[in-house]
Order: C-alpha cells, then structure tokens, then sequence
C-alpha cells in the first residue's frame, strides 16, 4: 500500500516516476561508484545517499551539508562540498535525458 502523497505522484506522473526507476547503462563514473553497470536514478541516489551516511560524511555542525571525500567527489562534479538539496540534482546529471 502506497502513502497517499506517493499514490498520487505516481497517478498525476506516471512517465516522470518511470525515468526515475528505469534501469539504464550507467556512465564510468557511476558504474565505478555504485559497483554494476546498470541501475535506476532513484537507485543510485539511494546507493549515494547510504554511503554519505556509511562514512559520516555530514557536515556534524550543518546536517544539510555533505563533505565529500575522494570517491564522492568523483560522481559529484568535483565539489569538495555539497548542500543536501543539491544531491539528487548531481546524481541526475549523469542520467541521459528521455526521448519523449
């Protein structure tokens, strides 16, 4: 059973809940990162998400900041440092974009 905000993304949606959950061929960066060669978006910004929290990357003064090390700075556009918010921007950036 779906929450009834998610139930009524997914009705109103349906082709933008699809580019989130469709596997693709991901580029060589994230392949590298996540460890396969195919996943979706949402999968991968889950996969980036559990490794900030994995290795405590959280700013512990400002929990909306991420700092990144060597390897997340490799998927993130080489930012040393990254607002929450900015998180599932940068990871959609390496996604192609869907024909429509």
């Amino acid at each position: 059973m779906l929450p009834q905000g998610l139930k009524k993304a997914v009705t109103d949606n349906p082709k933008k809940v699809a580019e989130l959950i469709d596997l693709v061929n991901l580029p060589t960066v994230l392949r590298d990162f996540m460890g396969q060669s195919q996943s979706s978006q949402l999968n991968c910004f889950r996969r980036v998400w559990s490794y900030v929290k994995e290795n405590n990357l959280q700013d512990p003064v400002n929990k909306n900041v991420v700092n990144c090390d060597q390897k997340l700075m490799s998927i993130l556009l080489g930012k040393s440092r990254v607002d929450l918010t900015e998180l599932p921007t940068l990871v959609k950036l390496h996604f192609p974009k869907q024909r429509k």
